[in-house]
């Protein structure tokens, strides 16, 4: 086996070491060559000899040599990194759209650095002021609140930016959503045609792009059917589970409780599933329910629970693809991807002691609802 020229004794694999930080200089030394040799063989130069390449390759392995990101970024203007911010890392959602994320970008020789905003203003600014400082290509971000703050600093250093599930009004940067109208009102026609006439909705914050979207999508669909339009019918939640589970108990409170509900994001319609077990209730039997977002094991519950689909491995596989167009200077079209409800046994069965609806109401137009 060919050996390196040691030029300096090192210790060996038992020996006591003083943890000191391992430079180019101590690579160079020990593979014999030049520190500038050592330089352009570590940034893959092909301005080097096959003797040099090999030497230094088996010098940094031996001494665990790590080069310094901080400085090659200084030297640089690229980090062969990207930031991914998530408004909620425990919502599956995310945590499928992180992975998706992550998965995208290293087939693209990029690593990702991920922050998760807990849902809090605060929180986004202070992740997003971190992955400003790490000097990151770019940054997909599902954005909270109106665009101050950190939002407005990504587009006023020009950082490549794209958002992924939600907007801000005002803000011109290319984004990945969904069109939450159809998955909606085809929820709200399938409601209408096993009975329902109150429908109670759990509605996500009015200060993110996805709550005001999806109410306003509901509030056209029980108008359009013809179901009762009672604003006690409607929770405003904050896409979190205890909110769900709140919901749940203010509605079933009311005079008149509602016999079917609709949950905007899959945490809420959680939050509404526990509480429905803890009060007794069969879902699909004593009460209906929906959830927006396609969880895998939404479908291993029993009943399996309907649920109001979008892609989320489109949109993060997207997302990466548009803001690598952004890094490289250009300027990518947003994207919206289309949502389809999918029936399953917590709301198929009609309305609790009613026979099947003489009036039942079907989409008049848009893509079927799926039976799944």
């Amino acid at each position: 086996m060919e050996t390196i020229p040691r030029l300096h004794r090192y210790p060996h694999e038992h020996e006591e070491v003083n943890m000191v930080a391992i430079t180019i200089k101590d690579v160079a030394a020990l593979a014999g060559v030049s520190v500038a040799t050592a330089s352009r063989v570590l940034s893959g130069s092909p301005a080097t000899s096959p003797e040099a390449r090999a030497g230094v390759a088996a010098a940094a392995a031996q001494l665990d040599y790590r080069p310094n990101a901080q400085a090659r970024a200084l030297r640089s203007t690229h980090t062969e990194s990207i930031g991914l911010l998530v408004s909620d890392v425990r919502n599956p959602f995310f945590a499928d759209l992180a992975h998706t994320v992550e998965q995208a970008a290293l087939a693209a020789g990029y690593v990702t650095l991920l922050g998760n905003a807990n849902e809090r203003k605060e929180q986004q600014d202070r992740y997003l002021d971190t992955l400003i400082s790490r000097r990151v290509d770019g940054i997909v971000v599902a954005p909270l609140g109106d665009g101050s703050g950190s939002i407005r600093s990504l587009i006023e250093r020009k950082i490549p930016t794209v958002f992924v599930d939600r907007t801000v009004n005002g803000l011109d940067v290319p984004s990945v959503t969904t069109d939450s109208e159809t998955g909606i009102r085809q929820a709200v026609a399938h409601l209408a045609a096993a009975g329902h006439t109150r429908i109670g909705y759990i509605s996500g914050p009015q200060a993110i792009s996805t709550g005001r979207d999806r109410f306003a999508a509901f509030t056209r669909a029980v108008a359009e059917f013809g179901l009762s339009q009672d604003p006690e019918l409607v929770y405003f939640g904050d896409f979190q589970a205890a909110s769900g589970s709140a919901g749940v108990h203010a509605l079933l409170e009311l005079r008149q409780p509602p016999t079917a509900l609709l949950a905007a994001d899959s945490p809420m319609a959680v939050g509404a599933i526990a509480i429905l077990h803890k009060r007794g209730l069969r879902i699909g039997r004593d009460v209906a329910l929906i959830a927006f977002d396609d969880i895998e094991w939404f479908a291993l519950l029993d009943p399996a629970l309907s649920v109001i689909s979008h892609s989320v491995e489109d949109m993060g596989r997207i997302a990466v693809k548009m803001l690598l167009e952004v890094i490289g200077g250009g300027t990518p079209e947003s994207v919206v991807l289309p949502s389809e409800l999918i029936i399953r046994a917590s709301s198929s069965a009609p309305i609790s002691g009613m026979p099947d609806s003489p009036a039942a109401v079907s989409p008049a137009s848009g893509p079927s609802p799926r039976k799944n």
